[in-house]
């Protein structure tokens, strides 16, 4: 890809990585890598995680399973300070939540160049320049919204299931302000009901939009700093330094957006559980 770098030029190399690859459906376009990418590491997390608890034992566990076990109960305490009832469905969700996209982020910090190396090794350059891979599933939005509006969905169900359909939707129209007499409710219920259509909406959007926008960041910073390290040998030192800085702190970021997306996810559920 350094080729390219030389080549085309910087932007030419950042737009290149950019693109995703796709399958045009009428209108719109199906990310295949995102796909392919999120399902792989779904499928790791279920088998990895699977594998310990069908060989946990009580006696003095493996690395391994002391390893999962830790998470686990890192988890497990983080639901039960924000969550105070049945934790048996919301601790698996979290964990969920949590590993799968520690694992996409994490995809940020594999080497850049490495899906357009290998097609050019297999394929030859000219396959290489016409290959689209991006690799890092939450810098996808559509990732990110998919995500957000599962748990959107999830948010809902809680809500109902705590307060039934129509205590749900009797808070809606009566809450945030709360008026005495039927005259008054009545001319309140517009406003209560839009303002709490846009608290709704507002937690995944912005549940997405957090987790997209700093994996997206990131994987531009990596970008630049991969033009850098094509520049030829002058710039090639500090592309390297920079490069490891920048990985250093981005492990951070990676496990610091997991972990504010499932806290969020988290508070955003047991929220459901309490009253206006």
């Amino acid at each position: 890809m350094s080729e390219q770098t030389g080549s085309g030029g910087l932007n030419e190399y950042i737009q290149h990585h950019l693109q995703q690859n796709t399958i045009s459906l009428g209108s719109g376009a199906f990310h295949i890598d995102t796909w392919v990418v999120s399902l792989i590491l779904g499928l790791i997390f279920i088998t990895w995680f699977g594998f310990f608890a069908r060989k946990a034992t009580s006696g003095v566990p493996s690395k391994g399973q002391a390893f999962v076990e830790l998470i686990l109960e890192f988890i497990d305490g983080q639901v039960k300070d924000s969550f105070h009832g049945d934790r048996s469905s919301l601790t698996p969700l979290a964990l969920t939540i949590f590993v799968w996209v520690v694992l996409m982020n994490g995809m940020d910090l594999l080497p850049l160049d490495l899906p357009g190396w290998v097609v050019k090794t297999t394929a030859g350059a000219e396959v290489a320049h016409h290959t689209y891979f991006r690799w890092v599933p939450t810098a996808d939005l559509n990732t990110t919204l998919a995500l957000s509006t599962t748990v959107f969905f999830l948010i809902l169900y809680h809500s109902v299931k705590a307060k039934g359909g129509l205590g749900f939707g009797k808070e809606l129209l009566t809450s945030p302000f709360h008026a005495h007499g039927t005259g008054a409710k009545i001319a309140l219920a517009p406003a209560n009901l839009g303002l709490n259509v846009i608290e709704y909406l507002v937690k995944p959007v912005s549940l997405a939009m957090r987790l997209f926008g700093n994996m997206y960041g990131g994987e531009l910073v990596f970008m630049l700093i991969a033009g850098l390290l094509g520049g030829g040998l002058l710039m090639f030192v500090p592309g390297v330094i920079f490069n490891a800085a920048w990985a250093l702190f981005h492990i951070l970021i990676v496990l610091l957006q997991a972990f504010i997306f499932m806290i969020l996810t988290v508070v955003y559920i047991a929220g459901a559980y309490e009253s206006h």
